[in-house]
């Protein structure tokens, strides 16, 4: 796949920073910004798994958790990789979770657990963790959000990430 150009990169980050800075949550308002995001991923070869994210991304930003799964499915279908790629796995856990399917999204997270470290470490156990508690889970969804927690912690660090071990039943 080739990659986006830079400056269609650069109008998608726009468009996203104008939705984050919005506070119009109006259905009107959202399906504005979900024709907008479609157009520029329709700029994007028919095979980019790119256009799919984006989409995916604009549904489940304005409550569309449903619609959203097949679009995050149909990115990871067609080769979606690296940060992206990451980032609908954790998002695409989120609407299974968020549309009864909580079970797939925690087989999705899990093996992102041991996957290469990045800044979206802490996203995939806060995700993971809320899929497990919607499976009746608590306590290890708990203890991974308190390994998450830990190493932000000015104190109290390995105390931490002792519990969460224990809560997790690693190690």
């Amino acid at each position: 796949m080739s990659t986006e150009s830079s400056d269609w990169e650069r109008r998608v980050a726009a468009l996203w920073a104008e939705f984050e800075a919005s506070s119009d949550e109006s259905e009107e308002y959202a399906q504005r910004f979900r024709a907008r995001v479609a157009e520029l991923a329709a700029e994007l070869p028919a095979d980019s798994p790119v256009g799919p994210f984006e989409r995916g991304c604009a549904f489940d930003s304005t409550g569309h958790s449903d619609l959203a799964v097949p679009q995050y499915e149909e990115a990871l279908r067609l080769g979606l990789t690296g940060y992206r790629a990451r980032r609908t796995k954790i998002q695409l856990a989120s609407s299974l979770r968020n549309t009864g399917r909580a079970a797939e999204g925690v087989a999705l997270l899990e093996p992102e657990l041991t996957a290469p470290s990045d800044e979206l470490d802490d996203a995939v156990r806060g995700c993971l963790a809320l899929c497990l508690s919607s499976l009746g889970r608590d306590r290890e969804g708990l203890g991974l959000v308190l390994e998450a927690l830990a190493p932000h912690l000015p104190r109290y660090r390995r105390s931490m990430a002792n519990y969460a071990r224990e809560l997790t039943g690693s190690r």
